[in-house]
């Protein structure tokens, strides 16, 4: 019996991407440039083009392509834009972005991803990303307005510094739900500093984790 399943980022975007709803050639380009096997650990790389999501380490997982074709083209990106990304993880939501946008501000509050996201996004050679190893709720303050913000993790609540440091005429795409419970992505859109909100996707992340509901991992 012959494995059909895909072997690079083409073969993936071909029979995972663009054959669905995904129609933005920026997203489409960037996902057949970036092979995902760079930020899938070892034990995995079998599964790397495979449209699932994949643990990384951490209780944290890769999300399946397709989720991240989906949530990035929603993102409505532009190249003169300014992202912020909260949840680094092993850092293709982060590559994939950068491949599109000016420049991209990644959080990672887990320590251990965040140095395994610099040394994939290295492998690269992105000069448009920024790090941090902070919470993840709280944004990047200094370097606010954000055009567009991407969380990457589910949360019970849309948090409000986010809301604040998204600039206006902005788009901001979140998973809102408990873990094992009912999850939507929620797609917010800022003008004249009001809110919009609208549920796009449902969908199945692991929690945001940040300081107050965990100790920071080393």
């Amino acid at each position: 019996m012959f494995d059909t399943s895909p072997k690079n980022p083409v073969e993936m975007v071909s029979a995972q991407i663009s054959s669905r709803d995904i129609i933005d050639p920026k997203v489409i380009n960037a996902m057949q440039n970036i092979p995902r096997g760079i930020f899938v650990p070892v034990k995995y790389k079998h599964l790397a083009y495979s449209d699932q999501a994949l643990p990384i380490g951490k209780n944290q997982t890769i999300s399946q392509p397709y989720v991240v074709a989906f949530m990035t083209q929603a993102l409505q990106l532009k190249p003169d834009m300014r992202v912020l990304e909260i949840g680094s993880g092993s850092g293709y939501q982060t590559a994939i972005l950068a491949s599109i946008a000016r420049e991209v501000y990644s959080i990672e509050f887990i320590k251990f991803l965040y140095d395994e996201a610099k040394k994939n996004l290295a492998k690269l050679k992105f000069k448009n990303i920024h790090f941090k190893n902070s919470d993840g709720r709280l944004g990047w303050k200094e370097k606010a307005p954000f055009d567009r913000i991407i969380v990457t993790a589910a949360s019970d609540d849309i948090p409000a510094a986010l809301q604040d440091q998204l600039a206006d005429n902005g788009i901001m795409i979140i998973p809102i739900g408990r873990q094992n419970w009912s999850q939507n992505l929620i797609l917010l859109h800022k003008k004249n500093k009001r809110i919009s909100k609208e549920k796009i996707l449902p969908v199945r992340f692991v929690p945001l984790v940040y300081s107050k509901n965990m100790k920071k991992e080393k």
